[in-house]
């Protein structure tokens, strides 16, 4: 082990990758075990307090486990020592379970609801009628039709990207499809629908199915999944000849790109990106056009992640959460050799859906920060990041399930509320 750990180390630096972000391997940890105090034991650490931040924690919550943060803010970092000054309207309403939405180039919105039905809202936030032509979709439990995104050529081929759980022959699964968007008279329909990936295999659950559609800068997709939730299918999250629990890229096609990191693999599928994720559903690229994801944990666990190519992110070996019974998720593991640390997690969870990069101006102090849609928080999580880890936590009260979050156009900042229908509009307070 003395020999290939620097090994290790030097291709995590020729990869240009946070050599911290990996747990040191056994031999590594039985030399530092009697100077490293327990983490289970032990308290939270802070790094240095960035310029920026206060003196309490977002979360205030009692945590789920005991189990103790293996990097500096990797949790409960404080808020902001000043907080955006916002006011909220209610822009849209009507929604039937509302699930994602994304801006056309004109300023109207499109929404896909859990049912099946996709709706054009215009810009006076008024809802569409249902776009024909949507394939059917299994809407029991966490399914329904998921993400939409527009293709990078929107404008000239009306091309757009939806992912959906599939109802098949043995059960049924995340899928992928494309098809035109063709307006006339006033009403819209999907002409050429074409299916260009399914995740596999198959299963008869309805629970965590992902998902989220992001576009790279090289016109690349990145398709997020989950793994089925149930303790029989999870562990496939691990199986690179398996399509649960993965990150995947592909071309605009569902080929694999020449260049992901299992192409040429005798099982591994050449479609993915990165394994070991439990259920994402929050994905955008930051800044430098890097993707980065939010995760579901169980109960506690929700990640942050910056999925890189061929490096597994745990799951569900390696997990900062708990099953919902209480007991512990295998062997109780919060670190393994070979698997990535989350930048950062929450105890307990916010329930992450949806997420944007604020690179307008109209809001200031979220200049450069992520907004992460909260489930079960009922709100915004702001995180600011400084050298890609987490300085500051930010909530934002709407009271209601956020299931997906976009920037508009106008620099102002759109929540999509599952339990009411509606789409909140967040801008700056009048005065302020």
């Amino acid at each position: 082990m003395t020999r290939t750990l620097p090994l290790l180390l030097a291709t995590v630096a020729a990869l240009g990758l946070d050599a911290t972000a990996f747990v040191q391997a056994p031999a590594a940890q039985e030399a530092t075990q009697e100077a490293r105090p327990s983490r289970v034991e032990g308290e939270a650490f802070q790094a240095p307090a960035a310029p920026s931040a206060g003196t309490s924690t977002a979360e205030q919550g009692p945590p789920n486990t005991e189990y103790k943060p293996l990097l500096p803010n990797q949790t409960r970092s404080p808020e902001p020592s000043k907080k955006a000054e916002i006011e909220t309207a209610v822009f849209a309403k009507g929604l039937d379970s509302p699930w994602a939405m994304e801006f056309l180039p004109d300023g109207r919105m499109i929404v896909t609801e859990k049912a099946g039905k996709i709706r054009i809202v215009a810009k006076d936030g008024t809802p569409g009628q249902p776009v024909t032509g949507v394939p059917k979709v299994d809407a029991r439990g966490q399914g329904g039709l998921l993400d939409i995104a527009l293709s990078p050529g929107f404008p000239s081929d009306r091309t757009i990207y939806f992912s959906y759980a599939e109802p098949r022959e043995k059960g049924n699964g995340t899928t992928v499809a494309k098809a035109k968007l063709i307006e006339s008279d006033g009403k819209a329909r999907l002409d050429d629908l074409k299916v260009i990936f399914r995740q596999t295999p198959a299963y008869e659950g309805d629970k965590h199915f992902g998902s989220r559609l992001v576009f790279a800068g090289d016109g690349k997709l990145f398709v997020t999944v989950g793994e089925r939730s149930d303790k029989g299918p999870r562990v496939q999250a691990q199986d690179l000849a398996s399509g649960l629990g993965k990150v995947f890229r592909i071309e605009t096609d569902g080929t694999a790109p020449k260049d992901n990191p299992f192409v040429g693999g005798e099982k591994a599928r050449p479609e993915i990106w990165s394994y070991g994720h439990r259920n994402v559903q929050a994905a955008t690229l930051d800044g430098q056009g890097r993707l980065w994801t939010v995760e579901h944990g169980p109960r506690g666990g929700d990640e942050l992640n910056r999925p890189r190519p061929g490096l597994n992110y745990g799951w569900p070996v390696v997990t900062y959460g708990i099953e919902y019974s209480g007991e512990k998720i295998g062997d109780g593991q919060t670190q393994a050799g070979g698997t990535v640390q989350p930048v950062y997690y929450w105890d307990p969870v916010i329930g992450p859906s949806g997420m944007a990069f604020y690179d307008k101006d109209l809001i200031p102090s979220w200049k450069n920060q992520f907004l992460i849609g909260g489930l079960v928080s009922t709100g915004l999580v702001v995180l600011k990041l400084d050298g890609d880890k987490v300085v500051t936590e930010e909530r934002v009260p709407l009271e209601h399930r956020v299931r997906d979050v976009r920037v508009g156009p106008d620099g102002a900042v759109y929540a999509l509320t599952e339990d009411d229908g509606q789409i909140v509009k967040i801008t700056p307070k009048k005065g302020s």
